[in-house]
């Protein structure tokens, strides 16, 4: 590394630092949603395969994860593989579901996830995932559903609208059953009918690309959550990028409607 790349570097750590202590300063999101959106385009800039970009975005995360405890945020929910994904090329689709397997062997042998006690949860409809990873899941959500510091969801197979159809069917079940009425259904009655009912509502919807919409990502939690979304790809997201996301988040005036 030369002389300039040096300081360049020495600058970007200094200005994170600054970027942190801000952050610090205000009212953490406790939980934030984020839409990895960019890998593809990533890949297309830089000359690589749309699997490249993939690896990419995947080592991507495990930096931001990072960046989130570091800042104080105690609840991430990453939109991982949407029921719209499943209509990409099949290939693609086959390499994601192997990338996504590796990443879930990955955390289980990952010191950081025991060491900050960080549980580990998949939400969506599981019924289209190879079994292989199904049992993937299944294994580090059993491994790590004691765990209380950190929260990490990540959504796969995932749809909003699909989500709140589930939750109507199970509800209308209940009602044949006799076990409910019509009247006994309130937001809060609702919410146990959804994939993770422990949950709490995202603060931040956080989305890379450029592209502004949330994309049937958590459609009934994020009601009232504040958005932000940032102009570079998912790969090449940089601290900054993320800690300036949160500050934004800390400018507003949170109504909730009224």
């Amino acid at each position: 590394m030369g002389i300039a790349d040096q300081i360049g570097s020495l600058t970007t750590e200094v200005y994170e630092k600054i970027l942190m202590d801000e952050v610090k300063k205000g009212q953490v999101p406790m939980h934030i949603g984020i839409i990895t959106d960019g890998n593809r385009r990533y890949a297309r800039g830089n000359g690589l395969s749309t699997n490249e970009g993939h690896v990419k975005g995947k080592d991507k995360l495990e930096e931001v994860l990072q960046w989130c405890m570091d800042a104080g945020v105690r609840i991430v929910t990453v939109y991982g593989f949407s029921t719209e994904n499943f209509n990409r090329d099949i290939k693609e689709v086959e390499f994601l579901f192997r990338l996504i397997n590796d990443a879930f062997v990955d955390l289980l042998e990952d010191p950081r996830i025991y060491e900050n006690k960080i549980r580990v949860k998949v939400i969506g409809e599981f019924d289209h995932l190879p079994d292989y990873l199904q049992n993937t899941i299944q294994k580090v959500e059993e491994k790590t559903k004691g765990f209380r510091n950190f929260r990490f969801n990540i959504a796969i197979g995932y749809g909003g609208r699909q989500e709140i159809i589930n939750a109507m069917k199970k509800m209308y079940r209940e009602i044949e059953k006799g076990k409910m009425t019509v009247d006994d259904i309130t937001e809060e009655k609702f919410r146990e009918f959804l994939y993770d009912k422990s949950l709490p509502d995202p603060d931040l919807i956080f989305r890379t690309s450029g592209e502004e919409r949330i994309s049937n990502f958590l459609l009934w939690q994020s009601a009232y959550s504040e958005l932000y979304f940032s102009d570079v790809n998912w790969p090449e997201l940089r601290k900054a990028d993320f800690l300036k996301a949160i500050i934004s988040y800390q400018g507003r005036k949170r109504r909730y409607g009224v």
